[in-house]
């Protein structure tokens, strides 16, 4: 048994000072008051919070390959990823892996690999070496030509919560800007002038050939598994009919305002990435997620592709709402409900003991532990 007393206790709706009792990893009591009894852990009137939930993070990505052509051991890539997630706060994590692959051109960098990682992060699941809760968040990416195979070799035992209908189509939705793109893949993978050139058409011509049938065959694979469908950059009005029309019911970070304001007449969620929040605006032009935030148009949160940004970007948006339980949710029980994952995402008697303890500095906040079903991981 494990309690946390002195706290600031940010419940679902309010913040209050309180403690915490943890029993056979779930949230057995809650009190209010500032006494420590004896054998508890003094918080000192941190705040106490669900662990974070992480729903589209490539950060997996950076330990499998940390630099251009170095491939990291897996094994050892998945554990530094899991100690990474612990280590700032976040509890349970969609691990996003791309399906969906460009056979014809090694320029692209899109070979396949997800299956194979995914049966190295299930295993390391079942064997009790991971820290915090893995699920798997299959990108379906339909300007790619083997998205169809790859997706049949996953199936409903392989723990994916999430599938996400990725369309990078140079020239529409995250790079409507050809420039931006220009300065992403030719800084990422060295290409010349000409052989991007020759990636904007190839990549064109795929979506032509192959992008309605991948997108129908993408959103039969993840009802197959029992996935929540997510869109991925919706720029237009239309993209969000289309996107809901699916059975879409969050969108991952749409591009514009029109975007955000359709999704929210359709009742489909909006997904801000936390990276947007902290630096004050897209690194792809897009729409500001804080200027989202103020129009009311923002309910989950994701790190993308940095982990430590999920608890700083949620704090922030607790200032400017002036509500740290609103803005603390973004990150807890929004990203929770929006999955299904009931037993998580609020402090509340009987739910799973995943908890952070963190203490405000200046804007931001330094962690001070992290509990998975009661027991600290980090």
């Amino acid at each position: 048994m494990t309690i946390l007393a002195n706290a600031t206790l940010v419940l679902p709706d309010e913040t209050l000072r309180g403690s915490l009792r943890l029993d056979g990893g779930r949230i057995a009591a809650i009190d209010q008051g500032s006494s420590v009894p004896p054998g508890a852990e003094d918080c000192e009137g941190d705040l106490v919070m669900p662990g974070l939930i992480e729903l589209h993070t490539d950060n997996l990505e950076r330990h499998l390959q940390p630099r251009p052509k170095v491939d990291w051991p897996h094994q050892a890539a998945i554990l530094a990823h899991d100690a990474e997630l612990a280590g700032v706060g976040i509890t349970t994590v969609f691990d996003a892996l791309r399906v969906g692959s460009v056979v014809s051109n090694n320029k692209t960098g899109y070979s396949e690999y997800a299956r194979a990682v995914a049966s190295e992060i299930l295993d390391l699941r079942r064997q009790g070496a991971l820290r915090v809760s893995h699920f798997l968040h299959l990108r379906a990416e339909v300007c790619s030509e083997t998205l169809v195979e790859e997706m049949a070799k996953f199936g409903p035992e392989d723990r994916i919560g999430i599938v996400s209908l990725m369309d990078h189509t140079p020239g529409q939705r995250q790079f409507r800007d050809i420039s931006k793109l220009r300065d992403y893949v030719m800084g990422k993978r060295g290409m010349s002038d000409a052989e991007f050139a020759a990636h904007v058409a190839g990549q064109q011509a795929l979506r032509a050939r192959f992008g309605d049938l991948h997108e129908k065959a993408a959103v039969s694979e993840g009802r197959r598994y029992g996935a929540v469908l997510a869109s991925h950059d919706d720029t237009t009005a239309e993209q969000v009919a289309v996107s809901k029309a699916l059975g879409v019911s969050f969108a991952e970070f749409p591009t514009t305002v029109e975007a955000a304001r359709a999704c929210r007449a359709e009742g489909v969620q909006v997904m801000m990435g936390a990276p947007n929040v902290i630096r004050g605006g897209s690194h792809s032009g897009n729409v500001s997620a804080e200027e989202l935030a103020r129009l009311d148009l923002l309910d989950i949160l994701s790190s993308d592709y940095v982990p430590s940004s999920l608890l700083a970007a949620a704090l922030h948006l607790g200032d400017l709402w002036g509500d740290m339980a609103r803005g603390i949710s973004t990150v807890t029980r929004a990203p929770a409900e929006a999955t299904g994952l009931h037993d998580r995402g609020r402090l509340e008697i009987g739910a799973r003991a995943d908890l952070v303890r963190v203490r405000r500095i200046g804007r931001s906040g330094g962690l001070r532990g992290t509990w998975v079903q009661g027991r600290r991981v980090g």
